[in-house]
């Protein structure tokens, strides 16, 4: 794969600090063959392609001011204008119900690498642009990943760089923990603070204690006490998860989504039996202790409310609707529950909507997953919504 950075991170960088681009000549992995094939045999030359049909909003202009008719209105021949696709899909991914977002993730995910082309053009549309990167970074792959790393530059205020931050936790290359720890080393200077969350999201995924010393230098510089505290839990969740499959006492995991779900869970679901006594992160932000903003964003999806189980579009766990990953029990009131699950049409990849219940809270993830040689391997992780028990009872 050609190099998947041509420009600076978008992160306001200290004076005389190199950007990732002339840190390194980034050569990330391609995409595993099962992935970037896919099985869909539709024709993706003769769909309707969302976002193409809206001119792109000039300086200045807003994106609904850039197109010429309404929703709904219609040209002199009385067929709808071709903006109502966009129009749809704006209201259905960006309106107040959360399950129409994860439907319509979902169906894109069902959907495959085919339709990567129209998720680019989604890109190019203000309105559409953060679910059709969101869309991207479940797909996954390396096509996928190359548009994503497209939106470093990108000049909007959307900040859609934490997408591509996320989907890096995949790679489990030097070249990608390099952005990462740059992620981290810039925290301050980064205006939105989703981005560096995503960021330590994919660390968490990465799970390699070998960054540890990098991470707690960087941990030291950050002034931003959320951004330090979030960084300190991940620390400690990398470690933690490095003991516990490194400890013979510990069941190690195996090849099923339901293993590599519980896998990621494993710090809040076994008791702790480091010979230092690490101390267990908080319950309410057991796996990365992040406190403040969903990675989703700041749009009407992004508040915290009560959990919604998603429609499942084209599978149901291999265990069952709403079922518990195998393994031991967890502590007293500490659950995972998979909501539903969703296969690339390969099945080689998968989207699992995750509940994560501890006595205090509850919390809602979803967990992308990649089939490698035979095994399933956490992908990405991204929190959906999380809210204390107290404000649900209230």
């Amino acid at each position: 794969m050609e190099c998947l950075l041509t420009a600076a991170t978008g992160v306001a960088q200290a004076p005389g600090a190199p950007s990732p681009a002339t840190l390194i000549g980034l050569q990330l992995p391609p995409a595993t063959a099962a992935n970037a094939s896919g099985s869909n045999s539709s024709n993706a030359a003769n769909r309707p392609k969302g976002g193409t049909s809206a001119p792109a909003p000039q300086p200045g202009q807003t994106a609904a001011a850039a197109t010429s008719t309404g929703a709904g209105a219609d040209t002199d021949e009385g067929v709808p204008s071709e903006d109502w696709a966009v129009q749809l899909l704006d209201a259905m991914a960006n309106g107040s119900s959360g399950d129409a977002h994860d439907a319509l993730l979902d169906a894109a995910f069902a959907a495959g690498p085919a339709d990567i082309p129209q998720l680019e053009a989604g890109l190019k549309d203000d309105r559409t642009a953060e679910f059709a990167a969101q869309a991207l970074a479940y797909v996954g792959g390396g096509d996928a990943l190359k548009i994503l790393a497209g939106l470093l530059d990108d000049p909007r205020d959307l900040d859609l760089r934490r997408f591509y931050f996320a989907a890096l936790g995949e790679y489990k290359a030097p070249e990608a923990s390099k952005i990462l720890l740059y992620a981290m080393n810039h925290a301050d200077d980064e205006p939105d603070r989703t981005v560096t969350e995503a960021a330590i999201l994919a660390l968490t995924v990465q799970a390699d204690a070998s960054l540890v010393p990098q991470l707690e230098a960087a941990d030291k510089k950050i002034k931003d006490y959320v951004l330090r505290d979030d960084l300190e839990n991940a620390i400690e969740v990398i470690r933690m998860r490095a003991e516990f499959l490194a400890s013979p006492v510990t069941p190690k995991p195996g090849g099923s989504v339901d293993e590599a779900v519980r896998t990621y869970f494993l710090p809040a679901l076994e008791p702790p039996h480091s010979a230092q006594g690490t101390r267990r992160p908080t319950v309410h932000h057991a796996v990365t202790g992040l406190a403040s903003s969903p990675v989703r964003g700041s749009g009407p999806n992004s508040a915290a409310g009560a959990p919604h189980a998603s429609p499942q579009v084209s599978a149901k766990s291999t265990a069952g609707k709403s079922a518990k990953p195998e393994g031991p029990e967890g502590p007293p009131g500490v659950k995972v529950e998979i909501q539903s699950l969703t296969f690339s049409p390969n099945k080689e990849r998968a989207l699992a909507r995750v509940l994560f219940e501890t006595p205090d809270a509850l919390a809602n993830y979803d967990l992308v997953l990649q089939k490698r040689e035979g095994d399933w391997n956490l992908a990405s992780v991204w929190l959906d919504s999380e809210e204390e028990k107290a404000e649900i009872r209230n």
